[in-house]
């Protein structure tokens, strides 16, 4: 079955994305940066909300660089005990390759818990290698990626013709209904919404309606 995954600003989005028949949330602040970390109430108020898994976003600043360790690990300890169980990270360097230390960092203090590596991806220098280099870290078992920084729409190409690799692709940036049977031909089956769940924009919270619509259009789709 294909998954849908939706971003979550609060409880209110959650327990929309839920309804509508969302499979897990991401769970973000401030989307002017991109999505950074949720406070520790924001992730115990969606745990307490929802059913379905919640990952948590491990990033402090806008960017791609890992900024201050210690304080993000320092997060890191208070959102899960605030009951996180799954994140979101990844870090790059200055010449767009992967921060291997600074991931590894991370990984080390959320102890095996599942990951996701976020769109900095979509931001490296070379795929490939950042792919090969994070591949074996514990707990990574989603990639979330456009096949390019500015989105589907330029990344397509890439996200159907390159090996997925042992970690499951989660496409999302900019996706739409119509990239649909594209993808899902070329056997990608898991998905990623925020403003396509938000037809009135960040300023207003996700729609059920939306949500729902994407559930049926990923499983007729993913069916045939």
């Amino acid at each position: 079955m294909a998954l849908l995954e939706v971003i979550a600003l609060d409880a209110r989005d959650a327990v929309a994305a839920e309804e509508g028949g969302a499979d897990r949330v991401e769970l973000v602040a401030d989307m002017a940066a991109d999505g950074l970390s949720p406070s520790p109430a924001t992730v115990a108020a969606v745990r307490a909300a929802l059913d379905i898994p919640v990952r948590v976003m491990l990033r402090l600043t806008d960017g791609f660089a890992a900024g201050n360790l210690d304080a993000l690990i320092g997060r890191t300890a208070d959102l899960r005990a605030a009951g996180a169980e799954e994140f979101v990270l990844g870090f790059l360097t200055p010449d767009g390759a992967v921060d291997l230390p600074a991931v590894t960092r991370i990984v080390e203090s959320i102890d095996g818990a599942p990951w996701t590596f976020h769109r900095a991806i979509d931001h490296c220098a070379n795929r490939a290698a950042l792919r090969a280099a994070v591949a074996d870290l514990p707990g990574l078992d989603t990639i979330l990626t456009a096949g390019a920084a500015t989105g589907v729409d330029d990344g397509i190409a890439t996200l159907t013709s390159e090996n997925p690799g042992p970690q499951r692709v989660l496409v999302g940036g900019g996706l739409r209904l119509d990239h649909l049977p594209r993808l899902l031909a070329a056997g990608l089956d898991a998905f990623h919404i925020g403003s396509a769940a938000r037809p009135h924009g960040w300023g207003a919270p996700v729609s059920t309606d939306e949500v729902r619509r994407w559930r049926q259009a990923v499983d007729v789709r993913s069916s045939v």
